[in-house]
């Protein structure tokens, strides 16, 4: 089943919501990375959030990113998303491993531990706006809530799973947002949380094959929720050698000098798709050239 993203609305357009079936992005993020199942679990959550909140981006060139550091042994994350649902990102420590916690699931919330979620999108402006939270569990969801509510404005409840098979391939993935208009009713509010209250885990509904619009109905079953967009996410990396030698010539010509004096040929990756890129003495001394 290829993964799906859609967003609706619901009492009346009283509620904004978004839900998503990822398990293909992180199942790729996974291999990308050779990522641990904690890892994967915290990463495919974190991308999971990125493509839904990339779909309220307007402009074909606005992109969002998401960092999450935390004195965790995963040491951070970070995911990018455009306006198109592609995404891409990594875990800082993509091999950490953990033993469950006290719950007997993966405890992402140690592997991140404490510290901060910061939120950037670069819109074309003249300055990229920015909002950083603390992070209140590690978990993902929880301090995405607290984000929207705290740097946004915006009451909102965030659901984020991801569920791993024994053989460490992710099983199901996605995710949930719900934001509350301004205009919304005490009423309304009040159906949703007793909803929520009620509601079982992300990964318990997924694993049942659920997609979006199930998921959706699951979460505001007497709602009216109307669906208005629909989309497909995908990990995604445009990452190519031109842009890898820009970030060479970046790092100025006192390291250029010291790699070409190797007389080596180099290896770079990309962070966010594990790619190689390869650059000969040759090139370098051309790269060299371009920088003075």
């Amino acid at each position: 089943m290829a993964d799906k993203i859609i967003r609706a609305t619901a009492a009346d357009t009283q509620l904004r919501i978004f839900c998503a079936t990822t398990r293909e992005m992180a199942e790729t993020a996974r291999q990308v990375h050779d990522l641990s199942p904690v890892a994967a679990a915290a990463l495919g959550r974190l991308l999971t959030a990125g493509a839904m909140m990339g779909m309220t981006l307007k402009g074909e060139k606005d992109l969002l990113t998401l960092q999450v550091k935390g004195d965790g042994p995963i040491g951070g994350l970070t995911v990018t998303a455009d306006s198109r649902c592609r995404v891409k990102g990594y875990a800082n420590v993509p091999q950490v491993m953990l033993p469950p916690s006290r719950a007997g699931k993966l405890d992402v919330g140690g592997a991140v531990g404490r510290g901060w979620l910061q939120v950037i999108k670069d819109m074309g402006l003249k300055e990229p706006y920015s909002g950083r939270t603390e992070l209140k569990t590690g978990e993902i969801a929880e301090d995405l809530t607290y984000y929207f509510a705290a740097s946004e404005q915006v009451p909102s409840a965030v659901g984020l799973g991801v569920l791993m098979e024994r053989d460490n391939t992710v099983k199901c993935a996605g995710g949930f947002i719900i934001q509350v208009m301004p205009f919304a009713e005490d009423a309304v509010i009040q159906k949703l949380e007793e909803n929520l209250s009620g509601l079982p885990s992300v990964t318990h509904i997924l694993e049942q094959g659920a997609d979006p619009e199930y998921l959706l109905r699951q979460l505001l079953p007497d709602m009216a929720p109307v669906v208005t967009d629909v989309t497909e996410p995908v990990f995604y990396c445009n990452c190519d050698k031109k842009r890898v030698e820009k970030v060479l010539i970046s790092t100025g010509k006192t390291e250029l000098e010291a790699m070409i004096h190797d007389k080596k040929t180099i290896e770079v990756k990309c962070h966010f798709c594990n790619t190689a890129y390869h650059f000969t003495v040759a090139e370098l001394e051309q790269i060299y050239r371009k920088a003075l």
